[in-house]
């Protein structure tokens, strides 16, 4: 697991789609699981799961005056949920429709006591089929689930320590489940002029919150690239950001997507993926910062100050 071939293993987004939009409805249902008991956090970071040793978990979850947690063990292939007064159920995850996920889950939770009023429909996808009712999407392949995993694994290492450099408001490294994507945001500390929203089935009011105060955004999503890309963005973009010079080799800004991106290949490739990945966080976040005047002196420091 040292070598740069299996740390950094490949995955092509065409060779796992209807697993990949599979797991993504079962993502959005944990998800809005732990969004119907956490409190509202800025940016709505009280929803999204986080990388683990083993796959995706919630982290702990309030409830009375305990608290529960459900993870995606993506090792073992199991959906588990334990709560703080002991209990844990659980399930095998393999091909099945998200109707029947829904339903196993609703039951663990109901077997432990914990009731899930959330919104039964997935958001950020069109159609938005009802968790009832998508027998559409069923498939799971475990070896490429796993592959996922670990490619997750690599990106929350090397963006959580280009986040280390930062200590002004910044995200947690963490995964929205609404576009299916790890990301971690820096702030200016200014606010940002109300996003216009249109996102496919979800509230404008949604992204206003999210875009609330400027920010640069970076993060990993199973597009973009052959096997997935980096992106990095800023809101507001500054004027001249999309023809910012940019690292590493492969690095371009997609009109598409109106950011930056990095093909996962293109840094999985390079003598040293780590270096790559780096390089592309630090120099489009430079590009946002520099062109949008942030006080960089203030919000930036040294990880390694008290060595």
């Amino acid at each position: 697991m040292t070598s740069t071939t299996t740390a950094w293993p490949a995955l092509r987004v065409a060779d796992w789609t209807d697993t990949r939009e599979t797991l993504h409805m079962w993502t959005q249902i944990v998800g809005k699981i732990r969004m119907a008991h956490a409190p509202l956090l800025n940016h709505w970071w009280q929803v999204t799961l986080y990388v683990g040793p083993r796959g995706l978990t919630t982290s702990t979850i309030p409830y009375g005056t305990g608290a529960f947690e459900i993870e995606f063990d993506l090792v073992g292939h199991r959906l588990e949920v334990r709560t703080s007064d002991g209990g844990a159920l659980g399930f095998a995850l393999a091909p099945m429709p998200v109707a029947e996920f829904y339903d196993r889950l609703l039951d663990v939770l109901r077997r432990l006591g914990i009731p899930a009023p959330i919104r039964p429909h997935p958001n950020e996808v069109d159609p938005a089929i009802p968790f009832a009712e998508d027998r559409t999407h069923s498939s799971y392949d475990g070896a490429a689930v796993t592959l996922f995993w670990r490619q997750l694994l690599q990106a929350n290492r090397v963006i959580g320590e280009f986040r280390s450099h930062f200590v002004g408001k910044v995200s947690p490294v963490h995964f929205f489940w609404g576009g299916m994507d790890l990301a971690c945001t820096r702030f200016s500390g200014r606010p940002a002029p109300p996003h216009p929203g249109g996102v496919p089935n979800c509230g404008d009011w949604v992204m206003v919150e999210g875009y609330s105060r400027e920010l640069s955004s970076c993060g990993f999503w199973p597009g973009g690239g052959e096997e997935g890309a980096f992106y990095s963005y800023a809101y507001p973009a500054p004027a001249g950001f999309a023809d910012a010079p940019v690292g590493p080799e492969g690095a371009f800004f997609s009109p598409e997507f109106a950011q930056f991106l990095l093909p996962y290949e293109a840094a999985r490739t390079a003598p040293d993926p780590d270096r790559a990945v780096a390089e592309f966080l630090r120099t489009t976040y430079a590009a946002a910062a520099d062109l949008g005047n942030w006080d960089r002196a203030a919000l930036e420091d040294d990880p390694l100050r008290w060595a």
